[in-house]
C-alpha cells in the first residue's frame, strides 16, 4: 500500500528495534562492529561507511523525496562537496546567480582551485539557461526558490531543456523540503538539501543529503562519502528523523505565518519591496503555484537605506531572533550583505540584485500577531 506524505515521514524506513520492540530508531553509537570471521559480518564494518540510524535516516529521506537512493552527510556544504568531487577537475557547471553564500563560497574558493569551471547565470529565465548551456557542461545547478531573492525557476522547463543538450540537473530543494516540492518528480536527477534547516526543524543539530534515482552515481556518491570521511553522526541522524515526523505539520504553520507577514509588509510604507512567491506580483507566482504545495516559510524585504539602515533594523527585533541558519521553528532574521552572502563581493551582490538595505525572514511557527507587532515595533526603534 502507498501511504500519503504525512504517513511516510513518521514511519518510511523505520521498522521497531527487533531486539526491543522500541519504537524510535536506536542511536548506534559505535566506531566499528565484530565480525564472526574475516570478512564474515552482517553488513557492517566500519561506522563511517554504514551506521544502522544513519541509514533508516536515509531511507526516510528517500521516501519521502520520492528517490531511490540517498547519502546522508555531515552538513549541506558536504552534501554539496561529494556531487562536485563526483564530477571531477575539468568540469563545467551551470548555476544560478542567486545562491545561498556558502555555495558560491564552496564552488569559487575551493573547487575553482582544483580545476572546475563555473559559470552563473539567472535561471529563473530560460533563454539565459539556454545560452550558458551551448557551452558543454556537465551539471546544471539550481535552487528555487533562490537564497536570498525567493527566485522561481520552472523545473520542469529547465529540466526538458538541460535534457535536449544531455545535462543533468541538480535542485537544491533545502527553502522548499521534499514537502512543498519535489524535483525528482519535474525531472531533476540529483536533489540536495541542508538537513540543519526545515527537515531537522529545530536548530539542534547540522547535516545535508544527497539524493537520485540513478544507482550509478548514487555508489559513487556514498563511496566518496566513505573515502573522504563527511558522514553523518549517529545522533544527528535520529535527530533529523525525530524532525521529520513533524515536518508537513510544522512547514504548515511556517507557510500561514509567513503568508500573512508578507501581505502586511507589502503594503508597509516603509518596506520598498517584498519577495515572497506566494504574492501575486512575484514574478515567479504562476510558476511556484504550479510547482510547489505551498509557498514556504521564507521571505525577504528590502528597505531603502544602507547597509547600516538593514543592520540597525535586524539589530531591533525581539521575537525574530538575529542569527545565520533557518528553517527551525523559532523566527530568524538576518541581514544577507553583511552575514550570510558576505563573501560574495558586493559588486557581484548587486548585480545579482543583493540590495544594501535587503533583509532575509526565516518565519517560524510562533503567533503571527507577536511576530508582526515584532517587526512593527522594529520599524519604531530604528527609524523613528
Amino acid at each position: 500500500m502507498e501511504y500519503d506524505f504525512d504517513t511516510r515521514a513518521i514511519h518510511a524506513g523505520q521498522e521497531p528495534d527487533p531486539t526491543t520492540g522500541a519504537i524510535m530508531t536506536p542511536v548506534y553509537l559505535t566506531s566499528t562492529y565484530v565480525q564472526r570471521a574475516p570478512a564474515e559480518h552482517k553488513g557492517y564494518v566500519y561506522a563511517r561507511g554504514d551506521n544502522l540510524t544513519r541509514r533508516r535516516l536515509e531511507a526516510c529521506l528517500a521516501s519521502l523525496e520520492g528517490a531511490s537512493f540517498c547519502t546522508a552527510a555531515a552538513s549541506g556544504l558536504a552534501a554539496e562537496s561529494i556531487v562536485l568531487t563526483a564530477l571531477g577537475a575539468g568540469a563545467r557547471v551551470v548555476a544560478g546567480n542567486d545562491l545561498y553564500g556558502g555555495t558560491y563560497r564552496l564552488m569559487e574558493k575551493v573547487f575553482r582551485r582544483f580545476g572546475l569551471d563555473f559559470d552563473f547565470v539567472d535561471t529563473s529565465d530560460p533563454e539565459k539557461v539556454s545560452r550558458a548551456l551551448e557551452k558543454k557542461a556537465d551539471l546544471l545547478w539550481l535552487e528555487t526558490p533562490t537564497n536570498p531573492l525567493l527566485r522561481i525557476t520552472d523545473i520542469q522547463e529547465t529540466c526538458d531543456l538541460a535534457r535536449g543538450r544531455g545535462v543533468p540537473v541538480l535542485v537544491d530543494n533545502t527553502f522548499a523540503s521534499p514537502y512543498l516540492q519535489q524535483p525528482l518528480a519535474l525531472g531533476a536527477d540529483i536533489v540536495v538539501h541542508s538537513l540543519t534547516k526545515y527537515l531537522g526543524g529545530h536548530s539542534d543539530l547540522v547535516g545535508g543529503a544527497v539524493l537520485t534515482n540513478d544507482a550509478e552515481r548514487a555508489d559513487r556518491y556514498a563511496k566518496l562519502t566513505n573515502w573522504t570521511g563527511p558522514c553523518l553522526a549517529p545522533l544527528d541522524s535520529f535527530l533529523v528523523l525525530r524532525g521529520l515526523k513533524t515536518l508537513h505539520v510544522r512547514l504548515e504553520r511556517h507557510c500561514d505565518n509567513a503568508e500573512h507577514l508578507a501581505a502586511w509588509l507589502a503594503a508597509h510604507p516603509r518596506v520598498q519591496r517584498v519577495y515572497y512567491p506566494g504574492l501575486p506580483a512575484h514574478p515567479g507566482h504562476a510558476v511556484a503555484r504550479r510547482q510547489m504545495r505551498r509557498f514556504g516559510g521564507m521571505l525577504s524585504l528590502e528597505l531603502e537605506g544602507s547597509v547600516e539602515d538593514g543592520k540597525r533594523f535586524c539589530s531591533a527585533t525581539r521575537v525574530f531572533s538575529l542569527a545565520e541558519s533557518l528553517g527551525g521553528v523559532e523566527s530568524l532574521i538576518e541581514h544577507p550583505p553583511s552575514m550570510t552572502h558576505a563573501s560574495i563581493p558586493a559588486e557581484e551582490r548587486r548585480k545579482a540584485g543583493l540590495a544594501d538595505g535587503l533583509l532575509r525572514l526565516s518565519v517560524g511557527i510562533e503567533n503571527k500577531e507577536d511576530l508582526r507587532n515584532d517587526l512593527e515595533q522594529a520599524f519604531s526603534t530604528a527609524f523613528g
